[in-house]
C-alpha cells in the first residue's frame, strides 16, 4: 500500500486522458472500428502503445507500420468517430469531483497538464464540466517537448506561480509519471487501461487504483483552518 504524501502540496497537477476523462475506452474502440472500416489489421496493443505520447509521435509511430495515404484515412476516421464521443461528453473517472472540491475548499491551485492539443483539451474539459474547476490549462501546444520531458509540469508550476518540489502530480501513464519525476515533482499514479511495467514500477512512485485512493494519499497533508492539517489535529498539541 502507498504511503501518504509527506508534505503540504502547494499545488496539484492533474493529467486529462484516462487520468480524469473515461477517454481511452472511447478511442480504443473508434481504432477497432476505424481499422475494420478501412480493411487494416491493426492490434490494440499497437494503440495501447501511444498511450500517455503526444500526438506527433503517435503519428510517427503510425507510419513506421502504414503508408502515408493509409495513415491520413486512419486518423480521418478515427477523429470523425472519436468527434461525436467528445461532443456529446466523456465519462468521468470514479473520484474526480469529490478530489476537484477537496482541494478547492482547502485553497489547493489546480492545473490540467496534458499533451492533447489545446483547442481538444479545452472541448473536452468543456463538455464534461471540469473546466472551471481549473486556475489553467497547459497542452501540448504550450510546450515544445512532450512527455516524458518535463516541459509541460515545469510550465504548469510557472503558471501558478509555485515551486516544481511543491507540486503533487496525478498521471495515469509512464511517459506522465516520468515527465512529473524529471520536473522534480511527486506523482501518484493512476493506471488506466496500461498498468505500469516493471521499468515503471522500478521508479518507486507511489501506484494506487483510483482517484479515490489517491485522495487518500494527499488528504491528511491538506491544510484545514489555522493552517493545520488532517494529520496534525490526531496528534498531540
Amino acid at each position: 500500500m502507498s504511503l501518504p504524501i509527506d508534505f503540504a502540496p502547494a499545488a496539484v497537477l492533474f493529467d486529462m486522458d484516462g487520468l480524469m476523462i473515461e477517454s481511452e475506452r472511447a478511442l480504443l474502440q473508434c481504432w477497432r472500428e476505424s481499422s475494420q472500416h478501412l480493411g487494416l489489421t491493426l492490434d490494440d496493443a499497437l494503440w495501447l502503445s501511444f498511450v500517455g505520447l503526444s500526438d506527433r509521435v503517435c503519428h510517427d509511430m503510425l507510419r513506421e507500420r502504414l503508408a502515408e495515404e493509409q495513415v491520413a484515412a486512419l486518423l480521418h476516421e478515427l477523429q470523425l468517430r472519436y468527434d461525436a464521443h467528445v461532443e456529446a461528453g466523456l465519462p468521468l473517472k470514479a473520484g474526480v469531483i469529490e478530489l476537484l472540491q477537496l482541494l478547492d475548499e482547502r485553497g489547493i491551485p489546480r492545473a490540467v497538464a496534458t499533451s492533447t492539443r489545446r483547442d481538444r483539451a479545452l472541448q473536452k474539459l468543456e463538455r464534461c464540466g471540469l473546466l472551471p474547476h481549473f486556475h489553467d490549462v497547459i497542452t501540448g501546444s504550450d510546450v515544445a517537448h512532450a512527455k516524458p520531458a518535463p516541459d509541460i509540469y515545469l510550465l504548469a508550476a510557472q503558471r501558478l506561480g509555485v515551486e516544481p518540489a511543491r507540486c503533487v502530480v496525478l498521471e495515469d501513464s509512464g511517459p506522465g509519471v516520468r515527465a512529473a519525476l524529471a520536473a522534480g515533482m511527486t506523482p501518484i499514479q493512476v493506471p488506466d487501461l496500461v498498468h505500469p511495467d516493471e521499468a515503471t514500477r522500478s521508479l518507486g512512485h507511489r501506484v494506487v487504483e483510483s482517484l479515490v485512493h489517491a485522495r487518500a494519499l494527499i488528504e491528511p497533508v491538506l491544510p484545514l483552518a489555522g493552517g493545520r492539517t488532517a494529520q496534525d489535529s490526531r496528534s498531540p498539541a
